[in-house]
């Protein structure tokens, strides 16, 4: 398929979808659901059902990131989508509007904050700088002596598992399909085939399966970043709003090595999810003692009581990442793949969640052919790839 054909135009078959999408977490469910909504057929394969790996493993944050400017563009258009999206979800899929606090430790650090918040506001987004005193008032918790920091009101948080789930229950023009016991071993000429042997035939193939997308085409550049979450007891109104220290930027975008930065977020429950770290050159799914005590004391530097809480579970997760920070999406360049209308929509590191709606809706304006609202350019596969860097499965 070109760009801009719609996936069904030569060969219209009702057995046979317009769209595969392999991968059934948060950013396959929300490409399925814009896809649908434009009247295409889609079929969802993922091994471990929906809302499974990754996107069970995150916080659920959304929130703007303002490094570098694509980054911006992709958040904050995709957090305004969630926000037009919120009062149609329901409690299950738990969005609440907390806002996001940064805290600055040192007069260093607020200098950067004073800087973001110049920077974001130009761009339009709602936020403003707090003092020590206004710190400690709106987050009592925080340890005293903290120069101050910055709030972003229309940040949030969603449960993201329920919130793929809801995406793909919708009544739309298209129509959604879901097999949540299908994994997908090989992409095809005409289709993919599934580890039972089974060949299904589609218009194309979208790849929305995070870190397992190079098993299906090698050469993929997704690099895994591992990270540590714990979960305490029920603590209503301990935090109310998640809260990061600004150095979690650095963090964030740190390319080896270990690092922890202080991140809680308060749960509807009333429980605290406290984050985080990143680890690379591992694939190993086990908790580490060392690293989650090291994660915590740098938590416990910010909020001194946190290490009286009750913990009742730590896990970890990985979060695929590419090599320059921004997410590949859309059309595999020609030759890279066996089936010639391959997509993709994977590499979105710690932003899955957030940028899922606008991943979507980039993904549906690309296959047809449509303007979307912001550059598409700085996400395109083909800036990192070429033909000789992905072999056909």
């Amino acid at each position: 398929m070109t760009q801009g054909a719609r996936p069904d135009a030569a060969r219209p078959d009702a057995a046979r979808p317009d769209v595969i999408i392999v991968g059934a977490g948060i950013v396959g469910a929300a490409c399925a659901h814009e896809l649908a909504a434009h009247g295409l057929s889609v079929l969802v394969l993922d091994r471990a059902g929906i809302g499974t790996g990754t996107t069970a493993a995150g916080m659920g944050h959304l929130v703007v990131m303002d490094d570098p400017p694509a980054e911006f563009a992709l958040s904050a258009w995709s957090r305004d989508l969630w926000l037009a999206l919120a009062p149609r979800l329901q409690a299950k899929q738990a969005f609440v509007r907390c806002g996001t606090v940064w805290a600055a430790a040192d007069e260093e650090e607020m200098a950067a904050a004073r800087a973001r918040q110049q920077v974001l506001q130009a761009r339009g987004i709602a936020c403003s700088m707090l003092d020590a005193a206004q710190l400690r008032e709106v987050e009592p918790a925080l340890r005293e002596g903290l120069a101050g920091g910055m709030i972003v009101p229309d940040d949030a948080v969603v449960y993201a598992p329920t919130a793929s789930a809801w995406l793909l229950e919708q009544p739309l023009g298209g129509r959604i399909a879901v097999r949540g016991d299908a994994e997908v071993i090989a992409i095809e000429r005409h289709g993919v085939r599934l580890a039972d042997g089974t060949t299904l035939a589609a218009g194309a193939v979208l790849l929305a399966n995070g870190l397992a997308a190079p098993t299906l085409m090698p050469g993929l550049p997704l690099v895994p970043k591992k990270g540590h979450l714990l979960i305490t007891d029920r603590y209503p109104g301990v935090v109310r709003h998640q809260i990061l220290e600004l150095g979690y930027i650095k963090s964030a975008h740190q390319t080896s090595g270990t690092s922890v930065a202080f991140n809680v977020q308060p749960r509807p429950t009333g429980q605290l999810l406290i984050g985080s770290s990143r680890q690379f050159d591992t694939t190993d799914p086990a908790v580490e003692p060392a690293v989650l005590a090291r994660m915590l004391r740098r938590a416990a530097e910010f909020m001194p009581g946190l290490p009286d809480l009750n913990a009742l579970r730590a896990w970890t997760g990985f979060r695929p990442s590419t090599l320059d920070g921004l997410p590949l999406i859309g059309p595999a360049l020609p030759g890279s793949s066996p089936h010639p209308n391959t997509w993709l929509a994977v590499g979105h590191e710690g932003l899955g969640v957030t940028t899922a709606l606008g991943t979507a809706k980039l993904i549906a304006a690309q296959m047809l052919g449509q303007a979307a609202a912001i550059d598409p350019t700085p996400y395109l596969p083909a800036r990192c790839l070429d033909n000789g860097s992905a072999a056909h499965g």
